[in-house]
């Protein structure tokens, strides 16, 4: 069907919707509403997740941590209530008993220091920590250079700093670089600065606030000998970490001492489960926002359909005149579905632009802190969204057309 609209018909069609101005404003505004929140909450749903990506970037989402706690099982002579702690030795026996793992690597971490410079103080923790741990949690290393393996090898008193650190302390990242902060009575030279925001997942405390030195340096410094606080892992491809974390629970239960049993022994947190939780939560959100949005644009589309009743009703007479002059049931089907579709699409992309206004101003706000937000719908997104308006115009306009094409002159004349 081709609904061609010149200059008279584009005139006849603003007349009949400003003939009761409230009425067709309020069916109008059902389906600018209904666009409007479909639009703004695709585009929040979206912005929120690209704040997530942004902040969880750099984390191996195949990674796991595993920490000691007290037993709560009595096993072997060992009473209950029994403090214990992973140590280095039992990372070549877990690499030898479960080789699906791909890394391995051991952290310590001491909250409540301070670092010093100058006269300047921070509150700070520090974390010891091997370079491997970079390709877990990456720091954003955003001047100077991360920890390496010689660093690790030699014991060198370095470090790599949060930037809540260097605005505390220094204000800037070049006066920071190659400067001594003394921690806890020892100074560590500044050879990195992390660019890791606030926010996301950050293992041993704040990124922003973490001092992290290299793990031989904090074994010696803070006297800790064998012990692991946290032990890091990633899953090779194709295997599941929940599965790998049970491996190394009981390699370690066995190597300790601790009842096969026991539920408390061992702290596990699965990132992988983690990340996977957060994949289907947004899947959620997503599905809930095209069910309001659709659902507030169908009740949009059945105002339409009632105004069009209505304004056939109200033009009968008019209607059979122009069937007794001749007018064919295509050109009373054109006149009706014609504005049926104006109506919507007007109202439509009102609510389309609005929304897209208010989605710039936000995320303008928010990329200060996280340049990588973007809450801006596609154009993919806003074409569906103009050619779905149409469809719901035509779809509204249908029924009101079917029964205005059934009017006949004789009919119109004695319901004048």
């Amino acid at each position: 069907m081709k609904l061609r609209i010149d200059r008279d018909q584009w005139e006849e069609i603003f007349d009949s919707l400003s003939r009761n101005k409230t009425r067709t404003f309020l069916t109008a505004f059902g389906i600018f509403w209904g666009v409007f929140m479909l639009v703004l909450l695709m585009g929040g749903g979206q912005g929120l997740q690209s704040m997530l990506a942004t902040n969880f970037a750099g984390f191996a989402n195949n990674s796991g941590f595993m920490m000691a706690n007290v037993t709560s099982e009595a096993y072997k002579g060992f009473q209950k209530g029994r403090y214990w702690n992973i140590e280095t030795t039992d990372l070549p026996l877990i690499r030898s008993c479960v080789p699906e793992l791909d890394i391995i690597s051991p952290s310590l971490s001491n909250w409540g220091s301070t670092a010093t410079f100058e006269d300047k103080k921070s509150s700070v923790s520090v974390k010891g920590e091997y370079p491997n741990a970079s390709l877990i949690e990456d720091p954003k290393i955003r001047a100077g250079r991360g920890l390496n393996d010689v660093d690790v090898q030699q014991g060198r008193k370095v470090c790599v700093i949060g930037k809540r650190i260097v605005e505390e302390l220094f204000k800037s990242d070049e006066k920071a670089l190659g400067n001594k902060i003394a921690i806890d009575g020892i100074y560590y030279q500044v050879v990195g600065i992390s660019g890791k925001s606030e926010g996301g997942i950050s293992i041993g405390g704040n990124a922003t606030t973490t001092v992290h030195i290299p793990y031989t340096t904090m074994q010696s410094a803070y006297n800790r000998g064998n012990r692991v606080d946290i032990l890091c892992l990633t899953a090779r491809e194709g295997y599941k970490m929940s599965d790998l974390q049970q491996k190394v629970e009981a390699v370690l239960k066995r190597k300790h001492l601790i009842h096969p049993d026991d539920t408390q022994a061992v702290v596990k947190v699965n990132a992988e489960a983690i990340f996977s939780m957060i994949d289907n939560l947004f899947k959620g959100v997503s599905i809930l926002v095209w069910m309001i949005g659709l659902g507030t644009l169908f009740a949009g589309a059945i105002g339409v359909s009632n105004i069009m009743v209505v304004t056939v009703k109200e033009r009968t007479t008019e209607i059979g005149i122009r069937r007794a002059i001749g007018a064919t049931p295509t050109d009373i089907l054109s006149m009706i579905m014609s504005e049926s579709i104006v109506l919507t699409l007007i109202a439509g992309m009102s609510g389309i632009v609005f929304a897209v206004l208010i989605l710039q101003v936000v995320e303008n706000s928010v990329q200060a802190e996280t340049p990588g937000a973007v809450f801006q719908i596609t154009f993919a997104i806003a074409i569906g969204a103009a050619l779905m308006l149409a469809t719901l115009g035509v779809l509204a306009g249908l029924a009101p057309t079917l029964r205005a094409m059934q009017i006949k002159p004789v009919d119109a004349m004695r319901e004048e």
